[in-house]
């Protein structure tokens, strides 16, 4: 597999190593000293592309990629608000995209779990939802994109939910914010999120449903960035040869 990686920070060196021990070749490395200058052609070279970069870039880079006509695996959050846009690009010039807010197996298997707990509680008014969330201190965007999906997941599930909301943010340093969910108007509550940054923290997202009587948590805790590189390899083989817009869903049902 010929591989373009856009974004050669920590993420893009980890996937390096990774594919280079499985026999792939990184045919392009992108990062802010040559951006500006790389062409749909360069970029055409690879078989499939690998963005992991900032939310205020992602969307343009994947663009560059459709252009150049090969599938791209997204692995930046803070953009998705423009996803239907998006979603529809890539319909318009038969691309491919995969993107997902976290490409661990592990997550997406937490995921499911939370979405059961919820549908379990279903009805059950009596359990108040919140998620915290917890990573390292050079992630920019509150809250993470995995404790949006997770929010999304169980405020489908759950009675009187029907968004998210950023609580609050614990952090040391300057970050920028995703915009915090509307407040709903439908009589429903919005999923409060609690970010917290601190260093050297992979990923931590924990959910917490608590009633007067009980209170249920289920957690995440990533190690390293491995299991999130391994997760956008392994889509990434997967993506070639497709067209259309992937999840990590996608991918684990087929």
């Amino acid at each position: 597999m010929k591989i373009a990686l856009i974004g050669y920070g920590k993420m893009g060196k980890v996937i390096e190593g990774l594919a280079l021990a499985a026999g792939d070749e990184v045919v392009l490395k992108v990062d802010e000293h040559n951006r500006d200058t790389v062409t749909a052609a360069e970029l055409a070279a690879a078989d499939v592309a690998i963005e992991f970069t900032r939310p205020e870039a992602a969307i343009g880079n994947i663009d560059l990629v459709l252009e150049a006509g090969i599938p791209v695996v997204v692995g930046t959050t803070g953009w998705l608000n423009e996803l239907p846009t998006v979603r529809q690009r890539v319909q318009e010039r038969g691309g491919g995209l995969f993107w997902a807010s976290n490409f661990s197996v592990g997550v997406n298997v937490f995921f499911a779990v939370a979405r059961r707990m919820a549908e379990l509680l279903g009805e059950d008014d009596s359990y108040s939802a919140s998620i915290s969330e917890t990573h390292h201190l050079q992630k920019l965007d509150a809250p993470s994109g995995t404790a949006i999906t997770l929010a999304e997941e169980v405020g489908r599930e759950l009675k009187g939910y029907s968004s998210w909301v950023l609580g609050d943010v614990t952090s040391p340093a300057p970050y920028s914010t995703i915009a915090p969910a509307a407040a709903p108007t439908n009589g429903t509550s919005a999923v409060p999120i609690h970010s917290i940054r601190e260093e050297g923290v992979p990923g931590t997202h924990t959910l917490r449903l608590a009633s007067a009587v009980d209170t249920l948590e289920l957690t995440h805790v990533a190690h390293s960035r491995e299991g999130f590189a391994r997760g956008a390899l392994a889509a990434a083989r997967w993506m070639i040869g497709r067209r259309g817009t992937f999840t990590m869903r996608d991918f684990l049902d087929a």
